[in-house]
């Protein structure tokens, strides 16, 4: 066999070998999971990019971006993502309205950017004055619970303030334009509305709510998915971790990624202080503090026993 022959004899064997191979590659990538993983701007996503938390992924990620809670508990509840950050509020919505969903991590953090918030030269002063006022907010969020709490530690009723259903862009169009008069919402709405000098706090989060949040997420998933949602969760606990050994780094790289001034992003992330914590009998007692107080409002319209929506299988440790 010449030089030739035996060049041109490997050269198909080789592209023989390569077309074989080519349906196993394709089998392989095939059989990587896949996690749907639904977000809040400011969120998982970004947090983990910053810290380089998305190294070395043995399975893919897609991604979902939703503007606030209560729509992410929508598509949880419909199986269009398998997991989700969500704060204790719309967790309790979610679940009266049957979403089979449960709390696999719990994170606490200081409840201050959880606000009230009026406009600048706003005459209100006190969350007694909010009598009678109009609060934009969206139904079954974060927001809309601070704002029944900031009424109820004044000793109003529901009924005495007109609450208005808005997304986040329309409500703070709302309260700037003066179409009402307080906005209920959460970070980093309330440091971006700060910074910007479009709003102040009238009521804060700090002692009226947990700080509790949650990672979430489906039955099907948990049962089909449990490595890959520890795996998950972990890179979320180490990623948090580096952002508080690296505040200047991550407030730059947050602001870059989510599209906010850098103030406002080290602004939120400062003050949040956010830690991921075991799901003990403190996170559970208050969780069910907060499905007792949304029976006693009306807005869920049966007891809800919380303790069966907690998956303990999975560790923030590490």
């Amino acid at each position: 066999m010449t030089f030739a022959s035996r060049r041109q004899f490997v050269t198909q064997a080789l592209g023989t070998a390569a077309a074989l191979a080519l349906p196993a590659l394709a089998s392989h990538a095939q059989s990587r999971p896949v996690l749907k993983a639904g977000d809040q701007k400011g969120g998982l996503r970004a947090l983990l990019e910053a810290a380089g938390g998305l190294d070395g992924l043995g399975y893919d990620i897609q991604w979902s971006e939703f503007p606030a809670a209560a729509p992410l508990a929508e598509a949880l509840n419909a199986g269009a993502v398998d997991s989700g950050p969500i704060g204790d509020a719309p967790l309790i919505f979610a679940l009266a309205a049957g979403t089979r969903v449960k709390a696999i991590g719990a994170n606490r953090s200081d409840a201050y950017g959880t606000a009230v918030l009026v406009r600048p030269d706003s005459p209100l002063k006190t969350a007694a004055e909010l009598k009678g006022k109009s609060i934009a907010t969206n139904r079954g969020s974060i927001g809309h619970y601070v704002a029944l709490k900031a009424i109820g530690s004044a000793g109003l009723q529901p009924e005495d303030v007109n609450i208005r259903f808005l997304a986040p862009a329309d409500a703070k169009l709302a309260l700037t334009q003066g179409s009402v008069d307080a906005w209920a919402t959460w970070e980093p709405y309330t440091a971006l509305a700060e910074v910007s000098k479009h709003a102040r706090v009238l009521v804060s989060g700090r002692g009226l709510l947990p700080g509790l949040s949650y990672l979430a997420a489906t039955d099907s998933a948990i049962a089909a998915k449990r490595p890959v949602l520890q795996d998950f969760l972990q890179r979320v606990v180490k990623a948090q971790r580096w952002s508080y050994d690296n505040v200047d780094a991550y407030s730059a790289a947050l602001a870059r990624i989510i599209g906010i001034p850098p103030e406002a992003a080290k602004l939120q992330f400062e003050r949040r202080q956010q830690k991921w914590v075991a799901i003990d009998a403190q996170v559970v007692a208050d969780q069910q503090a907060t499905a007792d107080f949304y029976r006693q409002v009306g807005l869920i319209k049966q007891p809800l026993d919380v303790k069966g929506t907690f998956d303990t299988g999975f560790s923030v440790a590490g």
